[in-house]
């Protein structure tokens, strides 16, 4: 604004003692001040408010004034209320420093003045940022020219004095002016906006986060009517509370997002090449293509997907799939696009967050599933590659190969750890996520045994309760595999005939019956290891036993009888 403009607005009731011709600076702020030297707080361009409770003689005017004018201050008002007309020696020392001077009547308060200063410049500098905004946003529409998302973060704190993050749905920081989030408050912003978005309330969200308020702004290009369409969006959360915003710095803020989506969707082009090459290995892999003609596409592959790689990667194979259930019926839906951009976010690796090369996955959806396709870089875990040597029934390296899978590879319930929470409140009561992973194989015979491995996994994830589930390769060895799929009502069956009746008994006698055959079981029928476990006599725990035997004329020195035990309490 202009120091005319002052004068223009009646309502500040001042006039201008002196300083006619310098009405064309510029005010970039208002200060209030009693300070004989206030130096040290001016940066220039201020409009100085003061009571001039500093002046204590004549003299006192020239030395204050010198000061502000090497400051570079727009103009000085000075208030009647306390000594009543502006002393001539402080409008003398005005003019000689060609510094404008303003008297505020004293039924003026400096906060109406200091208010009305602020809103104009504010005002001024949202216009001046929106032109910016826009001038990145005509740049970026021929390629990623205006800086990226920081830069953008950057004006919003210089010009705006707003802090803010471009955050992914799991909270993942993708952009910031400098000063990274918590990661723990960053996926709770994350969880937010989900559940802000699957209420269909209208952006901007507001919430707090430890006291702290933030506006929670969408960054996406997803049809709105989908139910998962959150899930593609990124988030620029904003710490501050829009709800007294004007429209026009609303208006600001959408065209910032505007500006980020443009990056949003050029890095999201930059996947189409992972995604298609993940869709020809798999379809050629699903279809029973030969080994080598896989083998040649995998060495096409690795290239983009792991720039540099000496020697030909392992792989493992992701299966995620996003189901929604129907209104007022058991039927669901999968949303096979959404799942794979879900995928895609949680495979990235934290460790190059943010940048293009954290991604190096290719995840392909075909019907109503994600499949990734992860490189490994073909080295054990200690460091030493990995030997090339016979492949196993599944196409993985028998020893070194399944080191390799379990040490060096992805583990199932780590990839969901950091992004279970806010993705379970973005799927409220009515979605699913559920992802399974492979062993690492090392070989195009071994990619047909991962994918079905995969999917199996997913399958037994889908089977257990919660909104995000996952499982890995190596429960598909043992009794977790088939426990799941055992219809409820052989599963109530067989626990109840084995084991109501020791539960009966112990509700009557309280005599831990069991927990004494849990107990057992697990010391493999040890006597004397579960009498020290459960702090019992031998002959207390043989008597137990024997009326766990009695209870249900069953023989726990049989190995079938143990084994129906033990599924029985694994399915109770």
């Amino acid at each position: 604004m202009r120091l005319r403009a002052l004068l223009e607005n009646d309502a500040l009731g001042l006039r201008l003692l002196g300083g006619e011709d310098e009405l064309d600076r510029t005010v970039r702020g208002v200060m209030t001040t009693d300070l004989r030297d206030p130096s040290r707080y001016l940066s220039g361009g201020e409009l100085v408010l003061t009571g001039l409770a500093w002046r204590r003689s004549a003299e006192d005017a020239e030395s204050f004034v010198r000061i502000l004018a090497a400051a570079g201050i727009a103009g000085l008002a000075a208030g009647e209320a306390e000594q009543g007309d502006i002393p001539d020696d402080l409008v003398a020392a005005c003019a000689r420093h060609k510094l404008p001077l303003f008297a505020v009547n004293e039924d003026v308060a400096f906060a109406t003045i200091t208010e009305y200063v602020v809103r104009q410049v504010s005002g001024e500098r949202a216009g001046d940022l929106a032109a910016v905004v826009d001038r990145h946003r005509r740049l970026m529409t021929s390629g990623p020219a205006g800086g990226g998302p920081d830069a953008v973060l950057d004006l919003l704190g210089s010009d705006l004095d707003l802090r803010a993050w471009v955050l992914s749905p799991t909270g993942r920081q993708i952009a910031d002016a400098g000063e990274p989030l918590p990661a723990a408050r960053a996926a709770a912003l994350a969880g937010d906006y989900l559940a802000a978005a699957r209420s269909d309330r209208r952006a901007p969200h507001r919430v707090a986060v430890e006291g702290t308020p933030y506006s929670l702004f969408p960054v996406g290009s997803a049809a709105r009517d989908m139910p998962g369409a959150a899930f593609s969006d990124w988030v620029l959360a904003v710490e501050a509370d829009a709800g007294d915003w004007p429209p026009a710095r609303l208006d600001l803020l959408h065209g910032v997002t505007q500006l980020i989506a443009v990056e949003r969707e050029r890095r999201d082009a930059a996947r189409t090449v992972r995604r298609r090459l993940a869709l020809e290995i798999l379809e050629l892999v699903q279809t029973g293509a030969a080994p080598g003609e896989i083998a040649a596409r995998l060495r096409v592959a690795a290239p983009v997907l792991l720039p540099g790689l000496g020697t030909a990667p392992h792989w493992q194979i992701v299966v995620a799939r996003l189901d929604w259930a129907r209104d007022g019926t058991d039927a669901v839906t999968a949303d096979g696009p959404v799942a794979r951009s879900l995928l895609e976010e949680i495979l990235v690796d934290p460790a190059t967050a943010g940048a293009d090369s954290a991604d190096r996955i290719a995840v392909a959806h075909t019907g109503d599933e994600a499949i990734a396709l992860v490189p490994l870089p073909g080295t054990t875990s200690d460091g030493g590659t990995l030997p090339d040597g016979p492949d196993g029934p599944d196409g993985s390296d028998p020893g070194s190969g399944e080191r390799s899978g379990a040490d060096r590879g992805l583990h199932a319930d780590a990839l969901l750890a950091s992004v279970r929470a806010p993705l379970s409140s973005g799927l409220g009561d009515d979605g699913r996520l559920t992802l399974g992973v492979s062993a690492a194989v090392h070989s195009a015979e071994g990619l047909r045994g991962a994918l079905e491995e995969a999917r199996h996994a997913r399958r037994v994830a889908a089977a257990r309760p919660g909104r995000v589930c996952a499982a890995g390769h190596h429960e598909l060895a043992s009794h977790v595999l088939l426990l799941p799929f055992v219809p409820d009502d052989v599963r109530r069956a067989f626990t109840a005939r084995l084991l109501d009746p020791l539960r009966d008994y112990d509700r009557r006698h309280r005599a831990e019956l069991i927990p004494t055959l849990e107990a057992f079981l697990d010391c493999d029928g040890s006597w004397t290891r579960c009498a020290a476990r459960l702090h019992l006599h031998v002959n207390t725990l043989r008597y137990r036993v024997g009326r766990i035997e009695q209870l249900t004329g069953r023989d726990l020195s049989r190995l079938e009888d143990k084994l129906d035990f033990f599924l029985a309490l694994r399915m109770s």
